[in-house]
């Protein structure tokens, strides 16, 4: 499975960006707001600069306290973007996530954002691949 594919299959194709002069009180409500885990700090909306979750958050909260919220989000963003391209796999993605301990990824297309996919995208779909394979192999055993 590609992750063209899984971005077909998420329920919303837009990525929630924030600029970099928000505040993480700005981005905290959009977050709760958008039910979300990650934003993606953007100028441009269309390429990805950092990457703000609720880990990020959680992590500076413990050490700042409220005046975190008046912090601007570039303060505590992850920089270093890993992004993917459509045609990356979702095991390689999932080895990716998984090794280097994160739980969202800029999907690039021509250097252009066209979407973000989560963990819980990439294991939802390989689970629903590995169900398809399974019913395949069961019918080819029954004869049917």
């Amino acid at each position: 499975m590609f992750v063209e594919q899984i971005l077909k299959a998420k329920e919303s194709g837009d990525v929630l960006t924030i600029k970099p002069t928000a505040s993480v009180k700005e981005a905290i409500v959009c977050l709760a707001e958008h039910r979300v885990g990650a934003l993606v700090v953007s100028s441009t909306g269309t390429s990805p600069e950092g990457i703000l979750s609720e880990r990020d958050i959680v992590r500076e909260l413990a050490t700042m306290g409220e005046h975190l919220l008046h912090k601007g989000v570039t303060s505590i963003m992850s920089r270093q973007v890993i992004s993917c391209q459509l045609t990356d796999t979702a095991d390689h993605i999932l080895s990716v996530m998984t090794t280097s301990r994160f739980r969202h990824m800029p999907v690039l297309d021509r250097q252009v954002m066209v979407g973000l996919i989560s963990i819980g995208d990439v294991v939802k779909a390989r689970l629903n691949e590995l169900n398809l394979e399974r019913d395949a192999l069961e019918e080819m055993v029954s004869g049917h």
